[in-house]
């Protein structure tokens, strides 16, 4: 949103998450494109040490603190090390490797039409030691132990393996493969070739002409929101928030930022495991966008939700 110019509030509980948001900040407003994309990771750099002294006095103290704690971060480059990330690196050179060799991940990531896509999933990549070992790293107890926090499975009813395997089967089929950065970075550990919409050159000058809209704030969304219930807000990027919460939570926070929107204003949220939904006692407040729901979801290629829900405060 920043490269289109809209006042961004970003929030998180997390530290860690703000000190990632502040030192891509700092980073678009000093570094070219291609040095960007050097200092983050996405290409190799032996000097990201000597890139982030020179960036540390842009960022507040506690954030500069958190990347002091962690030099071992820079010099990987900060798009490597989260905590799924390193699942996905897991996937990638444990998993992968036994069912597929390179030649035939390079031919799935290859640019082709969806037809072949399709022949080629069903043909070449769909076989049983695919399914047998994606059920077993993709289940309740392996994402637990190896990439998201138990606690995120608490309202996750039915398998986890199988709704995430018919959603990967639409990425390699119905999406286009070769354009696609999460599953280019998952399948080969970077994102060349595919970049994010982010960290693409058009984007570069927009983002930096805009920084100074982003606001950065710790705490949980609802109380962010009604700090800033004046003016209000146009739309909320929700990410999957919803998912590891329990019904009446929802119910509470949805209600606390519907308190905070402008009429016409738009929620944006993610499903990956657990349906979540406006709560019905809000229905007659709140409209479900339900066909530009369905379209954005057939279009996304963040593949692994299940769901994409667009909702709209009624004027």
């Amino acid at each position: 949103m920043l490269a289109e110019g809209a006042e961004v509030v970003a929030v998180d509980l997390s530290p860690a998450q703000l000190a990632c948001v502040e030192l891509r900040r700092a980073a678009f407003a000093r570094l070219a494109h291609d040095e960007l994309l050097r200092f983050l990771g996405v290409t190799s750099d032996p000097g990201r040490a000597a890139t982030w002294a020179s960036l540390r006095g842009d960022l507040p103290a506690d954030s500069a603190a958190f990347w002091d704690a962690h030099p071992e971060w820079i010099e990987r480059g900060i798009v490597h090390v989260g905590k799924f990330e390193h699942y996905f690196e897991l996937f990638r050179t444990r998993v992968i490797p036994l069912v597929h060799g390179r030649g035939r991940v390079e031919e799935l990531l290859r640019e082709k039409p969806r037809s072949d896509r399709e022949r080629f999933y069903e043909e070449r990549w769909n076989n049983r030691r695919w399914r047998w070992l994606f059920a077993l790293f993709f289940s309740r107890f392996a994402m637990g132990r190896l990439g998201r926090d138990p606690e995120f499975f608490r309202y996750v009813e039915g398998s986890v393996a199988e709704r995430i395997l018919t959603r990967t089967r639409h990425a390699l089929t119905a999406l286009p493969t070769h354009a696609n950065p999460y599953l280019r970075y998952i399948l080969t550990g970077n994102f060349a070739g595919a970049l994010p919409r982010y960290l693409r050159p058009e984007k570069h000058a927009a983002i930096r002409a805009n920084l100074g809209k982003l606001t950065l704030e710790r705490g949980s969304v609802e109380e962010v929101a009604a700090r800033h219930a004046r003016p209000g807000f146009d739309g909320f990027n929700l990410s999957d928030v919803f998912e590891y919460l329990d019904p009446d939570t929802c119910r509470r926070i949805y209600s606390e930022l519907v308190a905070s929107a402008r009429p016409g204003a738009r929620f944006a949220y993610w499903n990956m495991l657990v349906p979540r939904r406006v709560p019905a006692e809000l229905e007659p407040r709140v409209r479900s966008l339900e066909e530009l729901s369905r379209t954005l979801l057939e279009q996304d290629l963040a593949f692994f939700y299940s769901a994409f829900v667009v909702e709209e405060v009624r004027a």
